[in-house]
């Protein structure tokens, strides 16, 4: 499966121009058909804590804009986007997923809302870890802070997943954890890795980039920079296979050690 990470300089609250500046760096690139299309955490908005902009015409705005995206590209498309609640002020921080179709075959929220950035105060986080069979794959998506906790995706692995994807507003300051937990992510889990940043900068942080898609063994196999690129690559579920028969650590795993 040919796989498309997306990275870009999302315009602070502005859902038009960001729609935009999508559909002008996918202009020129030729998208394989049945692929798997990645845009960053709240990729519409950039990482606003303002719900009640945010959330504003969702899901329809933002869901009729990916599902448009899905048909022209007769491809998978995952993103972040804010849902709203019918609490005041308080919305949900999440992945949604579309097929070639356009058809929305589920949605899943950050499990883990960063309280250092106060994100806690108007995001609610998610109880429950989603997992979609997209062609061989059993694709596990997470949000951002969501990769500092291998529980999560040591659980997914344990019930399958062979895929995930992390799409993320990761801090520049933190670059070398973004690029080292997502190898470990896929190392510990003998599966590939997808992790989709934004880049640029807001009113508070500056972005790093370095989207990049890792094998099962720990290999990156393609890295972006800091600015607007799409990365790419070809995904192979023998490769997962062969790692897991060649090495089968997996076999050995407990759900916990215990003390005498």
């Amino acid at each position: 499966m040919k796989v498309y990470g997306i990275q870009f300089d999302s315009e602070w609250e502005n859902k038009d121009k960001n729609f935009a500046t999508i559909n002008l760096l996918l202009k020129g690139t030729d998208i394989k058909k049945d692929s798997l299309l990645v845009l960053p955490e709240m990729f519409a908005t950039g990482f606003s804590l303002n719900v009640e902009l945010t959330s504003n015409d969702e899901p329809n705005k933002t869901e009729s804009f990916l599902s448009q995206l899905a048909r022209d590209k007769h491809s998978w498309v995952l993103a972040g986007m804010v849902y709203p609640t019918e609490k005041k002020n308080k919305g949900v921080n999440s992945s949604v997923i579309f097929n070639p179709d356009g058809e929305k075959i589920g949605s899943c929220s950050k499990l883990k809302t960063i309280s250092m950035l106060r994100e806690n105060r108007v995001h609610i986080n998610g109880d429950k870890i989603e997992t979609y069979a997209i062609q061989s794959f059993r694709l596990t998506p997470f949000i951002c802070y969501d990769l500092r906790f291998p529980e999560f995706f040591r659980s997914s692995f344990l019930r399958g997943t062979n895929l995930f994807v992390v799409i993320a507003c990761w801090p520049k300051i933190r670059m070398k954890h973004w690029i080292n937990l997502i190898q470990a992510r896929a190392i510990e889990n003998q599966s590939y890795v997808i992790g989709v940043n934004r880049v640029g900068s807001d009113q508070e942080l500056d972005y790093c980039g370095h989207s990049l898609i890792v094998d099962p063994i720990g290999n990156i196999l393609v890295e972006g920079g800091s600015n607007n690129e799409i990365i790419e690559a070809d995904l192979d579920k023998k490769i997962i296979d062969a790692w897991r028969h060649e090495f089968p650590f997996y076999k050995e795993i407990k759900d916990g050690i215990h003390s005498p």
